[in-house]
């Protein structure tokens, strides 16, 4: 077996144990290090911060926008933790983990919360830091709207009866809002509901159109809505333009050419020419008499002979001659 053999061991040999002491702890210090310990009392703050929302909206309409910060801080050495809250904008209520932000009346934009904590122990005075950013966003502007009025006109008034005006409105009107009624019209009276959804007006003496108009109050803006209606005409009925004896030719003519002007005037109307014969009339007086009237207007004042009626009426003490007008839609005269 090989073996080596150092020549001057034995006059080292005082010195062969310092120098094997050293080589053992360079090696083990090489070759066998074991992991530091550490005390728990000496490990750092942790902590992490959030808020309950990231994004507010700053109306001045919908109350004060804020928002929850929640702080979560560990001193593993079970130290007390102090906190310090800063904002770049707006104000902090309340203290330790969990505070409130309120962010009301900041300008649209990112702002900042920021938190200090601080914890001292045996071993001296521990510190972490973070901070969270919320956006404030500005608010849309809603434009007021009106609701869609309606206003419902009378579609069957009668002659010189009230007409009534009401009213619908749909969509626009918001749950606390009360609406004012103002209404107004072109012409006659309003006699009822002014102030309320429905009115009555007397159209008296009104023959053109009636025009109501409803303001409604109590929004942001006016609104308002109208409507026209003509009121009812009078039924036309039949007049008598004259009435005349038994008189000369030529005075008759007279009265016949102011007859025809009339109807000449109104060419819808008709003419009613109604003798009454007298008790001592002849037979064929009363068609002789017919026949020179629609002579005459017909050939000498060239009124339409379509335009002429007659009608025999009860027998009077003497003949009597009544012209009448009837327009049109009109009932004849009835004798």
């Amino acid at each position: 077996m090989f073996s080596y053999q150092f020549p001057r061991l034995k006059r080292l040999k005082g010195y062969a144990a310092p120098i094997a002491l050293v080589v053992s702890l360079s090696a083990a210090s090489v070759f066998a290090q074991k992991p530091q310990v550490v005390s728990a009392a000496s490990a750092p703050l942790s902590l992490s911060l959030t808020s309950d929302a990231n994004i507010v909206r700053a109306c001045d309409n919908s109350g004060a926008p804020q928002v929850q910060l929640t702080a979560k801080a560990v001193s593993p050495g079970g130290n007390p933790i102090n906190y310090k809250w800063t904002t770049s904008d707006g104000m902090i209520s309340g203290e330790g983990p969990v505070v409130t932000w309120n962010l009301a009346g900041l300008k649209p934009g990112y702002h900042k919360a920021s938190l200090d904590i601080q914890s001292a122990g045996s071993d001296g005075t521990c510190q972490a830091f973070s901070s969270v950013s919320v956006l404030v966003n500005p608010c849309v502007e809603v434009r007021p709207v009106c609701p869609a009025i309606e206003i419902v006109c009378p579609t069957d008034g009668a002659y010189g009866q009230p007409l009534t005006f009401s009213s619908r409105m749909t969509g626009g009107v918001p749950a606390n809002t009360t609406a004012v009624y103002n209404w107004t019209v072109s012409a006659g009276t309003i006699i009822s509901g002014q102030g309320t959804d429905s009115i009555r007006v007397d159209p008296k003496g009104v023959s053109d159109a009636i025009t109501a108009t409803l303001s409604v109050g109590g929004y942001n803006l006016e609104c308002a809505a109208s409507c026209s209606v003509l009121p009812g005409m009078p039924i036309p009925s039949s007049r008598k333009f004259d009435d005349f004896p038994d008189i000369s030719r030529n005075d008759e003519k007279a009265r016949l050419d102011n007859f025809t002007i009339e109807l000449q005037n109104d060419p819808s109307a008709t003419g009613y020419v109604i003798v009454y014969p007298g008790r001592t009339s002849k037979r064929g007086e009363v068609q002789d008499h017919f026949g020179r009237v629609i002579d005459y207007v017909v050939n000498s004042r060239q009124l339409d002979k379509s335009r002429i009626r007659t009608i025999e009426g009860a027998k009077r003490d003497q003949l009597h001659v009544e012209l009448w007008v009837t327009p049109q839609g009109a009932t004849p005269p009835n004798p």
